[in-house]
């Protein structure tokens, strides 16, 4: 690894270069902010050769963008975009996105937001199940949000008008924007043409290949990367996830040596499995412990597990394997929604679409009841619901459900029929405390808005 040779007072510099392109696969002159395409310029030749070898990831920099060329070795429910106020991506959004970037590609330099309306309401009319009626304001509001998206990475800028005022009324507002065709190329650049799978396994990694006698030979290093990759992907690793040489990798130091080496992340081991723990704050997109009413509730929530399953007394809940993690239906849903037409059935290459593997199993874990999650919400409620925000002191269960989410994202609980399996991380968060910070009953010239439960 060439981050080896670098010397010691720049380390940290190239480590924050590496989180930040890891965070954000295109950079631009202005997306996520003007400092960080200059970083990643001047770190350009190691973060290329350490990502690919680390990774397996490819890096293009140029004088105007820095885009990472990630793969994926299975598909994720989790991951995805969302709107500027973190309203996920539907399917309707993601295909305008698609389409408009499509459109942008084979436009000059300006476009008007009416005008692209009109090519991504063309392109859609021939796709089945896809169209945009601009006349539908849930329609314009989607395209909308795809047209911001693009415009907070620098595809495009306004140049005059609001899209606002179009999507409130297209016959009366209107915008210009001006297009950058360096970003709009880097945006959208599969590994294989996309006409030519028949399957969306086609655009994951395999880590095996054919030996003479028809049997798998494990390619250790590309096994090593994969391990690598999840690493940085998921918020925990456990071993019973993987299968017997991903288990072995995860196991071996020097494999998360280099991924603590690459991003300054450190590695934090226990028997079950491997987390990295992010303490600057620049490549985690949940931060835990966080602000907030359902991320303070999921603090105590998840304390509350820990003490019911290690509770002496009480008696001991149900144990449990993990559920399929739904890999197998995802992509199956996700094949079912290619359009057949425009795939080249001749053109497609079945044995490049690799197996995904499956972990080894075999362990079981303590299920926590729907009935005891609640009530345990309930008495949260009451004991410091004067501290949380006032839509969740009137609606115990979605509170319930947004904590439970939140855990569940960070791969520290499972939702499975009749509750959750609590995960060995979620004992990371064990025995919470709790302080309530109350307003100074003198005179405060700088009042705050409401209370704050603090969590330490």
């Amino acid at each position: 690894m060439r981050t080896r040779d670098i010397p010691a007072l720049e380390v940290d510099s190239f480590q924050r270069a590496a989180r930040l392109i890891l965070t954000h696969h295109l950079v631009t002159s202005t997306f996520p902010d003007r400092n960080v395409l200059p970083l990643l310029r001047r770190w350009a030749p190691e973060l290329r050769d350490d990502l690919l070898e680390v990774l397996g990831y490819r890096l293009e920099v140029t004088e105007t963008t820095a885009r990472l060329f990630t793969v994926a070795d299975r598909l994720d429910p989790g991951a995805g975009t969302a709107t500027p106020t973190d309203r996920p991506f539907d399917r309707r959004r993601y295909a305008y996105l698609a389409l408009a970037v499509a459109a942008l590609g084979r436009s000059s330099g300006q476009i008007s937001l009416s005008e692209l309306a009109e090519h991504v309401a063309s392109d859609a009319s021939r796709i089945d199940g896809v169209d945009l009626a601009t006349d539908r304001a849930a329609d314009r509001d989607a395209f909308v949000d795809a047209v911001a998206w693009l415009a907070a990475r620098g595809a495009i800028a306004l140049a005059d008008g609001d899209a606002g005022g179009w999507a409130s009324d297209p016959g009366i507002g209107e915008a210009l924007y001006d297009i950058d065709r360096s970003v709009v190329t880097a945006l959208f650049r599969p590994p294989r043409a996309l006409q030519h799978l028949g399957s969306v396994r086609g655009l994951l990694t395999g880590s095996d290949r054919e030996v003479g006698d028809g049997s798998r030979a494990v390619d250790t290093a590309e096994v090593a990367r994969r391990v690598r990759r999840a690493l940085v992907q998921r918020p925990v690793v456990y071993a019973d996830e993987l299968d017997e040489d991903e288990a072995l990798q995860l196991a071996l130091p020097r494999t998360t040596a280099a991924v603590e080496l690459l991003t300054g992340l450190v590695a934090e081991r226990r028997a079950e499995g491997v987390a990295l723990v992010d303490t600057s704050g620049r490549l985690s997109d949940v931060r835990f412990p966080g602000t907030g009413t359902v991320a303070q509730v999921a603090l105590l929530l998840g304390g509350e597990i820990c003490e019911r399953v290690l509770d002496p007394d009480a008696p001991q809940p149900a144990q449990m394997p993990l559920p399929p993690d739904g890999h197998a239906s995802l992509v199956a849903a996700v094949d079912a929604a290619i359009p057949r037409s425009g795939v080249f059935a001749t053109l497609t290459d079945p044995s490049a679409e690799p197996q995904v593997p499956t972990g080894r199993g075999g362990g079981t874990y303590p299920l926590i009841e729907d009935a005891w999650l609640a009530a345990t919400v309930g008495r949260l409620i009451e004991a410091y619901g004067r501290t949380f925000a006032a839509q969740w002191q009137a609606d115990p269960a979605g509170l319930a459900h947004a904590a439970l989410t939140l855990l569940e994202k960070l791969r520290l609980v499972v939702r499975v029929p009749g509750g959750v399996l609590a995960l060995p991380a979620l004992a990371r968060f064990r025995g919470v405390t709790v302080r309530v910070r109350d307003r100074d009953p003198q005179i405060d010239l700088f009042p705050d808005e409401s209370n704050e439960v603090e969590l330490s």
